[in-house]
C-alpha cells in the first residue's frame, strides 16, 4: 500500500474514532485495539476542554466532532483529493498558527499538511489546546509513518519552510511582518452573511438560526449579518428562531447579551430585541455576540455588486437562488473538505512548496 493510501486510511480510522463521541450517550465501540486504549483518554481531554473554555460546551464539542466524523470517510477524502496529483513530495515543515474560536478550528490545515506528506509544526491557541495533541498521538499510533512529522510548540516557531496562520486583522499584520518572506497563507477576519428577500419559508428561517447560533456565533462561518429589502418585517424571522431561546441560559452568552444591550441603549442606538438576540442596523460585518447586524438593499443587482467588492470580508453567503457558490440555509457549519477557508486552495499551496 502506498504512503498516500496509508495516510488516507489513518484519517478514515480517526473519523470512526471521533464518531464514538458524538451521541448524547457516547459509548465505546468494539472497534480497533487502539480505540480501546485511547477512548478513556479522549473522554478526559473532552472534559478538560470544557473546563478550560466555557464556550466549548459539550454540545458544541460534539457538534464539531460529528462534523469531522462525517467528513473523514474514505469516499469523502478520495473525492477531495481526486483533483490533485499527490506524488511523493519532498517533505517540508509547515508551521500552522491556529485560532481558538471553535473546537478543532485548525484541524483542516493540520489534515491538509499531513495528507500531502509534509511535516507539521503546530502552535495552538490557548483557548483550544487539549483535543488536537491527543488526536495526533492516536494518528501516530495507528500510522507509524506520522511519527516525527507532528510537533507542537508553545515557544517561538523556528525551522519551518512555509506557514499557514489564522487570526484577526490585527494579528495578520504581525504574521505578515514575521512570515512574509516564507510561502504563506495568512487569514484575517471574515464573517458570513445571509440575503433575505421576505419570501423565505419558516423552515428556511429556522435553519438560518443554526447558522447564527451554532458555536454562539463565534465561527467565521457563523452568520453575523443579514441583508434585507427596505421595509423588511422581522416578525417572521423572530418567530422562526424562537426555538433557540434556551441559548440565553448559557452564562457567558447572557453576559455578552446584557453588556451589549446596555451599550446600545446608553448610546441611543435603535435595536430590535427578542430577549436573546438583538438586531442592529449597521454597515459592519463583525457583530458582537448576541447581536446580528442588518442592512437594507434597494435591489438584488446593487447588492450583488456590493458583495462582490467586499469578498475579502465574507466567508459564506447564505441565500436561495441569489449567487453562485451560495450556501443553503442551515448549512454554513457543515463545510465539505473542499470548502476552503477564504477560498484559498490549501492543498494546491502545499503541493507547490
Amino acid at each position: 500500500m502506498s504512503d498516500i493510501h496509508n495516510r488516507i486510511s489513518a484519517f478514515v480510522k480517526l473519523g470512526a474514532f471521533l464518531s464514538q463521541f458524538t451521541g448524547q450517550n457516547s459509548e465505546k465501540t468494539e472497534n480497533e485495539e487502539e480505540d480501546a486504549v485511547f477512548y478513556e483518554g479522549f473522554k478526559h481531554q473532552l472534559k478538560l476542554a470544557q473546563e478550560h473554555n466555557t464556550w466549548f460546551t459539550k454540545q458544541n464539542i460534539e457538534f464539531a466532532l460529528q462534523s469531522w466524523a462525517n467528513a473523514l470517510t474514505e469516499s469523502n477524502i478520495k473525492k477531495w483529493l481526486s483533483g490533485y496529483l499527490i506524488d511523493e513530495v519532498t517533505p517540508k515543515t509547515v508551521a500552522i498558527i491556529m485560532a481558538g474560536n471553535i473546537p478543532l478550528v485548525g484541524f483542516h490545515d493540520f489534515l491538509s499538511v499531513l495528507i500531502t506528506g509534509h511535516k507539521v509544526l503546530v502552535k495552538q491557541s490557548s483557548n483550544d489546546k487539549h483535543l488536537l495533541p491527543f488526536l495526533a498521538k492516536y494518528l501516530e499510533t495507528i500510522e507509524p509513518s506520522f511519527k516525527g512529522k507532528i510537533t507542537f510548540t508553545e515557544e517561538k516557531m523556528e525551522g519551518f519552510d512555509a506557514v499557514i496562520a489564522t487570526g484577526s486583522d490585527n494579528t495578520s499584520r504581525y504574521f505578515e511582518y514575521y512570515f512574509g518572506s516564507k510561502p504563506n497563507i495568512i487569514r484575517k477576519n471574515r464573517n458570513s452573511v445571509a440575503v433575505l428577500t421576505g419570501r423565505e419559508t419558516k423552515g428556511q428561517l429556522e435553519a438560518l438560526g443554526k447558522d447564527i447560533f451554532t458555536y454562539y456565533g463565534l465561527g467565521c462561518r457563523s452568520v453575523s449579518k443579514l441583508f434585507v429589502p427596505e421595509n423588511y418585517n422581522f416578525d417572521a424571522f423572530y418567530n422562526a428562531i424562537y426555538t433557540y431561546e434556551d441559548i440565553i441560559h448559557q452564562h457567558k452568552y447572557a453576559n455578552n447579551y446584557d453588556y451589549n444591550k446596555a451599550v446600545y441603549l446608553m448610546s441611543l442606538f435603535k435595536i430590535l430585541d427578542n430577549g436573546f438576540l438583538m438586531l442592529k442596523e449597521d454597515e459592519g460585518y463583525a457583530s458582537p455576540i448576541a447581536t446580528v447586524f442588518y442592512e437594507n438593499y434597494e435591489n438584488i443587482d446593487s447588492l450583488k455588486e456590493k458583495l462582490s467588492t467586499e469578498t475579502d470580508k465574507i466567508q459564506c453567503i447564505v441565500a436561495k437562488d441569489f449567487i453562485e457558490n451560495e450556501v443553503a440555509f442551515g448549512e454554513t457549519q457543515h463545510p465539505q473538505l473542499w470548502d476552503y477557508a477564504d477560498g484559498v486552495d490549501t492543498i494546491k499551496f502545499l503541493l507547490e512548496l
